[in-house]
């Protein structure tokens, strides 16, 4: 199995030299066929990526720990849905994963295209096969993920368990996706400006993917912060960690090129400025694979140091150049008379919203890479922190809302200032009425948080209105009831409403940021079975001790020390919490011991939550098990004396009764725990607004059944015609 997916490699890294000069030479010879011969090289790379992936996916399912891969990041006691995301786990699977994709989603792309921009595909595809080969030709020759060893352990060391989370299955899956997705409409734009194809019709042929791009990225985002939330035992969602940070760069900038090329296709506007976005968010999507793999920068999401740094910058040194030469030498071609006729205006405020978002982008960038920075111009490696990156996001994150509520309604070319107080006045009305609200309420500690509930209340308000007023519009001349003049409406212009929900999204989403940032109840105590701690309108009381062995494939997967929480307000009942932490064995047996193994690996916490529409109860526990280390001692010197005169059974009978000993000893006499705990208000409506963001996006993403009428009414067209013309 494993020569066959070697072979795969080697035979994927062979189709794409071939499909680049096939490509190549099929542009510059205007020779059709050889063009389609560079088009079923990209076929032919998704399906050898696929068998690849596939023996690979096989070997960690069925524990073949003859791979090298398998038996350093799975083992028999790893649950099989995780098994199999172990395979994107490591280095060399996430490197064949992105292999796969890149596949899949180039092969879709040529075939939607195979009849449209006959003079831009050929270069598309040879940059496509490009990326191809780079990553085919690390898996073959620096990354292997078949490499076997000549004598297979009996067990592997086992998944990171900090991955072990239901949204490791999806979350690498979404951010790859969203990279390589991005590589699409990247192609195309080298494309274009190598033919100087300046008008918009390569952007409307790939708009689809680069929408799917950002839906994907966001998906993946969102996924990595409820881990992070729910997994790491900090009770953060975003830390401004460098690979969150990686993801988040090109979702930025790839936002801004979704925004701006509406201009490009109302206007012809922005051409300069949408090949540069395009190109830039390409570029990014690169770079957040080299520092999810490369360990060049502190981060929780590391796993391990690579080696594969210097191809990865080289590639990227080339992507840079190479765009800034296309856009340089193009940028006559580029050049457009058109100019923004007023700052009241749709240009201007979408203007406005790609500036914020990439100084957005330029922060994270910046604050990201500081420590590099830092090293090489003084010597020392310094970083910066929460603290720095808010200091800066916050003021452009409120006027990127603010600008989410103008943008849409206000007129193209030059707005009134009467056709402006007409789509503002109700908007305004109930941002002025939250803030009122609020200031009721008392919620005034945090201004920035007060002025970004209002300014979000507002950008609803605004999103609601056009949806209201083109359902009522819709009513009036089709006579049909509201839901269905709705669903009629958004079906009509997906891209539009799809838009507005997704506008929605991120207010709602936004409002949940501010309020669980900035009133957030946060409490770190140590407590003993019996005693209280309080936390914001909370009283929590350590009730009991918990612990346990969970068993998998007749071993040890994980040792459990948790507590019971009982969490009263103002002496009624709330929830029963159950927080507690997970020990998994360390391999290092001669190190540890064979009863010290167990307690000696990685750990993890699982939190124990209360989720609520306006307030999170959050904990989590750091047990004390210094009082079992004379009794773990006792049981490695144990085994050690008796490995002579007892068998493998015996041995194991012995073992699991020293580690049951252990656990029960635990919680009967437990020592005090330390604990975190945390009452957030409105964290859900973080998650409830991403929800709202990806289903507006799947909406805009939905092809419209017209539409798909006229491509194919267009295409029966064009084949009578052409039946004609050799008439």
């Amino acid at each position: 199995m494993a020569q066959v997916g070697a072979g795969c490699l080697i035979l994927a890294l062979a189709t794409c030299v071939y499909g680049i000069g096939a490509s190549l030479y099929g542009a510059a010879t205007g020779r059709g066929q050889w063009v389609a011969s560079g088009r079923r090289s990209v076929y032919a790379l998704f399906l050898l990526a696929a068998a690849a992936f596939a023996v690979l996916e096989v070997a960690f399912l069925r524990s073949q720990f003859e791979f090298a891969i398998v038996a350093s990041h799975s083992s028999t006691t790893t649950p099989p849905l995780y098994r199999a995301a172990a395979a994107w786990s490591s280095q060399e699977g996430s490197l064949l994963l992105w292999l796969f994709l890149l596949g899949l989603w180039s092969s879709l792309a040529l075939f939607l295209t195979r009849r449209r921009l006959r003079d831009v595909v050929p270069y598309a595809q040879a940059v496509l096969l490009g990326f191809g080969a780079f990553f085919a030709a690390l898996l073959v020759f620096a990354a292997n993920p078949f490499e076997t060893a000549a004598l297979a352990p009996s067990e592997g060391v086992g998944l990171n368990p900090l991955l072990r989370y239901p949204a490791m299955m999806i979350h690498p899956p979404m951010l790859y996706s969203g990279y390589t997705l991005f590589a699409v409409p990247f192609a195309f734009a080298v494309g274009a400006l190598v033919v100087r194809r300046v008008d918009a019709e390569w952007i409307t042929a790939t708009r689809r993917f680069g929408l799917a791009a950002w839906f994907f990225l966001g998906v993946g985002i969102i996924l990595g912060a409820r881990w992070s939330y729910a997994e790491l035992g900090w009770g953060g969602y975003w830390a401004w960690d460098p690979v969150e940070n990686a993801s988040l760069l090109p979702w930025l900038t790839g936002t801004a090129f979704i925004h701006s090329v509406m201009i490009q296709e109302k206007r012809g506007m922005l051409k300069v400025w949408n090949a540069s976005l395009v190109l830039t968010t390409g570029i990014l999507a690169v770079l957040g694979t080299f520092l999810v793999r490369s360990g060049i920068l502190d981060s929780i999401h590391a796993f391990g140091a690579s080696t594969l740094g210097v191809p990865f910058v080289t590639l990227i040194a080339l992507m840079i150049v190479g765009s800034l030469y296309l856009v340089v030498s193009r940028r006559d071609a580029l050049r457009t008379e058109h100019r923004v006729d007023s700052l009241l205006s749709r240009e201007a405020a979408f203007l406005g919203n790609n500036v914020v978002l990439v100084g957005l982008a330029f922060v994270v960038f910046w604050g990201t890479f500081f420590p590099l920075i830092s090293e090489a111009v003084t010597g020392q490696k310094a970083a910066v922190g929460p603290p720095w990156f808010d200091r800066y996001t916050v003021p452009l994150a409120l006027v990127l809302v603010l600008l989410t509520g103008i943008g849409p309604v206000i007129a193209w070319r030059r707005a009134t200032w009467a056709n402006a107080r007409r789509a503002f006045a109700l908007p305004a009305a109930a941002g002025v009425v939250t803030l009122i609200a609020l200031l009721a309420l008392g919620v005034g500690a945090s201004v920035t948080s007060l002025i970004m509930v209002t300014l979000c209340a507002f950008a609803i308000a605004v999103a609601l209105q056009e949806l209201w007023r083109g359902t009522a519009a819709r009513r009036a001349m089709s006579g049909e009831p509201a839901p269905l003049a709705l669903v009629s409406l958004v079906r009509r212009n997906r891209r539009r409403y799809g838009g507005y929900l997704v506008h929605v999204g991120v207010a709602v989403l936004f409002i949940g940021v501010a309020a669980s940032s900035a009133f957030q109840h946060a409490q770190d105590t140590r407590l003993q079975v019996g005693q209280s701690t309080r936390v914001g309108p909370y009283d929590v009381r350590y009730v009991r001790a918990t612990s346990g062995i969970d068993v998998r494939a007749g071993d040890v997967e994980r040792i459990r020390f948790g507590t019971v929480l009982e969490v009263t307000m103002d002496g009624r009942h709330v929830t029963t919490l159950g927080p507690d932490r997970s020990y998994y064995p360390s391999q290092a047996i001669l190190a540890f011991g064979p009863v010290g193994r167990y307690f000696e690996g990685e750990a993890t916490s699982d939190v124990g939550l209360k989720a609520g529409p306006l307030r999170d109860i959050w904990t989590a526990v750091q047990p004390d098990t210094s009082r079992l280390q004379p009794l773990i001692d006792k049981g490695d010197r144990l085994l050690e004396r008796t490995a002579s005169r007892l068998t493998p059974r015996q041995r194991s009978i012995l073992l699991a009764q020293i580690l049951g000993g252990l656990v029960s000893r635990y919680a009967q006499d437990p020592p005090p725990a330390q604990f975190r705990f945390l009452a957030s208000p409105l964290v859900s409506w973080i998650w409830a607004g991403g929800l709202l963001v990806f289903a507006g996006g799947l909406i805009a993403l939905w092809p419209a059944a017209d539409a798909a009428r006229r491509r194919a009414r267009a295409g029966y067209a064009a084949r009578v015609a052409r039946e004609l013309g050799r008439a």
